[in-house]
């Protein structure tokens, strides 16, 4: 990774999220920014697209924060298998966590947990088609576990702030600048990785290198029915 690539992935990222957040912000309050926008106010939408910003920020951290875990993690457990088994055993804790905490400290006298486990499996169950597309795209099963604990307890850490104020539409505009920065990030740094450093990185290269790898699995999986 040189400093163009490093750019590409700050900026892309920060771009991607911030509209990302910036979007879901309008139609969760879509009366209230239309009628500012016919009244030439603005200031609304301006705090839409910082906090959404904000958000995208926290997500680029917590990305390059988990790529030192990961080495780390790497480096102490010693193999890649029992540093995934370490990290799916971490994910499940997360996940009970989410779901435990929020109905211990916001649940009303009586309330049932089963309806605080809605959050933890949605954010699986998108966590877990994001990892399985990091895998076939690098080519990788060993893959899979890494990129589902970054989906799926980094985005959870990130989501904090957001989470203690246990209010539906902060919670809303939060995770879905985090988890669209998050899948940005987790799914373009192999493809930059595979650019040549002397290119200048850009969208349209990275949709170019993923049709290219589109085409190359069709062409394995037709040599594999011909054989």
């Amino acid at each position: 990774m040189n400093s163009r690539k490093v750019v590409f992935l700050f900026m892309s990222t920060f771009i991607i999220g911030t509209t990302a957040g910036t979007l879901i912000g309008l139609i969760l309050d879509w009366q209230t920014h239309i009628n500012d926008i016919a009244n030439f106010r603005f200031g609304g939408i301006f705090m839409l697209v910082i906090t959404a910003g904000i958000w995208t920020v926290i997500a680029q951290m917590g990305f390059f924060a988990y790529l030192t875990l990961h080495r780390l993690g790497l480096g102490i457990f010693g193999s890649v298998k029992l540093w995934n088994r370490v990290q799916t055993v971490l994910i499940a804790f997360a996940l009970f966590d989410l779901m435990f905490f929020r109905h211990f400290l916001f649940a009303e006298e009586g309330e049932a947990m089963l309806g605080y486990t809605v959050m933890p499996l949605l954010l699986l169950a998108y966590g877990w088609i994001v990892a399985e597309l990091k895998a076939r795209d690098t080519g990788n099963r060993q893959a899979f576990v890494p990129a589902l604990f970054f989906m799926v307890v980094v985005t959870t850490v990130e989501w904090i702030p957001a989470l203690s104020e246990n209010e539906l539409t902060f919670i809303l505009n939060a995770i879905v600048p985090l988890l669209v920065a998050n899948t940005w990030q987790l799914l373009v740094l192999h493809r930059l990785h595979d650019m040549p450093n002397g290119v200048q990185p850009s969208i349209a290269m990275v949709q170019a290198q993923q049709r290219e790898r589109n085409e190359e699995r069709k062409d394995e999986q037709m040599q594999k029915k011909s054989t």
